[in-house]
């Protein structure tokens, strides 16, 4: 049983009553030094950590413009406060955006303006103790970088370019979080986030083969490290092992057979996720990144398609060409990189796929926009084309599909509360309290339309929805891959 109490869902969300600290004693894992390492950090707290942490935002300063325009353009109007949906499910104060910021912000009018030097009481200045250092590891692991809050910014301040500075800092002095580095780790000698080792792999995808013949009769493959295919297929590695991840796979690999795509994924970077945009390593985002540079070269594909993972899209569509390119030697035709969405989108439209959409009924289905491909990326080559290319893959494949409130998907859309580096056990109460938002949007059309599924194209989403449904009354199995309804309606063999 939880040893905390999971926020009541309203018909409306409500702006809680303060209760200051409430949240004060959350925390994450420490990472050792067996996780910080193999990522160039300290393994301790280093003893002139307050030297070394103000230095690190000084270079931060000047190698990210934003920042200091963050740090200097707040007038605290109160436009964020009530857009943070842990500030909505905790009620502690410090998460409302704009106190979460200043966290940072007191430390930066302290070191780097003139009138914190002189008069720091003045203007809100701090100086860096170890108990402000704290509550930067407390509450700066309570963002989950979704930046909901920056659509409603009148100045435009990115509230996860702040919370990624902190955790950038942290982690020069030796204080970083153990459920992030461990997974980056993972990746440097593996290849994913999971540990999962090459005969694993090669394991799974064979049974995916043997299940697909037996429920289709079509020989289905799931191949790996094939040279010669023509994409590459770059997917979380969730995908590889749990509902409702695995399901999407299979869908995959069903829409590539269908239209008679050559592909392969790659035990070298078999990870679509980049845990270094969670930790704001730029460092470490592009070693992940040219893992997957590497695959592509090695095995000769000429396209790079990425699976459902949102923070792995914001990454792939914004920084993939600064951290791996260029990638002149791909087939210029298409875009570097795809989504799965994409390409199955674009075959839809050129009627390539048949579906039976009535494999579907027994679903009524609603989506949720994830947080980094809501705010972070686009796809296709429409405005907008991320919100619209999921929804109409799902209404080719299903007859009954429903919106959440319009306040609460697109752009608008709230995260899940897991995403950010947070999906970890450690942090159980803030997942569940953060969730509020938008388990009251999906009551509202459970209720209304009588939704009994909620799609989602994002590894965490999934992850974390399997988790806090129950919380929430609902079934964990109520999470669905969009390419898991995809795979359901498919209709294999002969084009018709």
């Amino acid at each position: 049983m939880a040893d905390f109490e999971t926020p009541e869902v309203k018909e409306y969300l409500d702006i809680p009553a303060l209760k200051r600290g409430v949240m004060g004693n959350s925390k994450p894992f420490v990472s050792k030094e067996q996780f910080q390492e193999p990522l160039g950090f300290p393994g301790e707290l280093v003893d002139n950590w307050q030297q070394v942490a103000v230095d690190k935002l000084g270079e931060l300063l000047k190698t990210n413009r934003g920042l200091q325009v963050f740090m200097d353009s707040c007038v605290k109007c109160g436009a964020c406060t009530d857009k943070c949906h842990y500030f909505l499910g905790t009620s502690d104060p410090r998460n409302m955006p704009v106190a979460r910021q200043d966290l940072l912000r007191g430390v930066y009018r302290r070191y780097y303006t003139l009138p914190g030097k002189l008069f720091p009481k003045l203007v809100g200045a701090m100086d860096l103790t170890e108990d402000l250092l704290d509550q930067w590891y407390s509450y700066y692991h309570q963002c989950s970088e979704c930046r909901r809050c920056s659509v409603y910014c009148p100045y435009g301040i990115d509230t996860a370019e702040v919370t990624m500075a902190a955790r950038d800092i942290m982690n020069a002095v030796g204080k970083g979080q153990k459920y992030s580095n461990e997974i980056i780790g993972k990746v440097f000698k593996i290849g994913n986030n999971l540990g999962l080792p090459q005969p694993a792999l090669e394991d799974t995808l064979e049974g995916l083969e043997e299940e697909v013949k037996e429920d289709t009769g079509a020989d289905v493959r799931y191949p790996l490290d094939e040279e010669g295919a023509e994409v590459l297929l770059v997917t979380p590695s969730a995908d590889f092992f749990a509902e409702p991840h695995v399901d999407g796979l299979i869908g995959y690999g069903k829409v590539f057979h269908q239209a008679g795509i050559s592909w392969t994924l790659s035990s070298h970077a078999s990870e679509a996720a980049n845990f270094g945009l969670f930790i704001g390593s730029m460092e470490n985002m592009k070693r992940i990144a040219m893992r997957i540079r590497e695959a592509a070269l090695d095995l000769g594909v000429k396209r790079i398609v990425f699976g459902e993972c949102g923070h792995a899209w914001r990454v792939a569509y914004s920084f993939l060409n600064t951290l791996a390119g260029p990638f002149d030697f791909l087939d210029p035709r298409y875009p570097v990189p795809q989504h799965i969405c994409e390409v199955t989108y674009d075959l839809i439209q050129r009627g390539a796929l048949t579906f039976d959409k009535s494999a579907n009924d027994h679903r009524r289905v609603t989506f949720h926009d994830s947080c980094n491909v809501a705010r972070a990326s686009r796809m296709g080559d429409m405005p907008g084309g991320q919100f619209i290319i999921p929804r109409e893959i799902i209404k080719a494949v299903c007859n009954h599909y429903y919106d959440m409130p319009p306040d609460t998907i697109g752009e608008a859309t709230f995260c899940c509360g897991g995403g950010g580096g947070l999906l970890t056990d450690d942090l159980m109460e803030l997942r569940v309290k953060g969730a509020l938002p938008r388990m009251q949007a999906l009551k509202q059309v459970v209720e209304e339309n009588g939704v009994t599924h909620l799609a989602a194209i994002c590894a965490i989403c999934k992850s974390q929805f399997s988790k806090v449904l129950p919380y929430y009354g609902f079934q964990m199995d109520q999470i669905v891959s969009v390419h898991q309804l995809v795979s359901d309606a498919i209709v294999l063999g002969q084009k018709q």
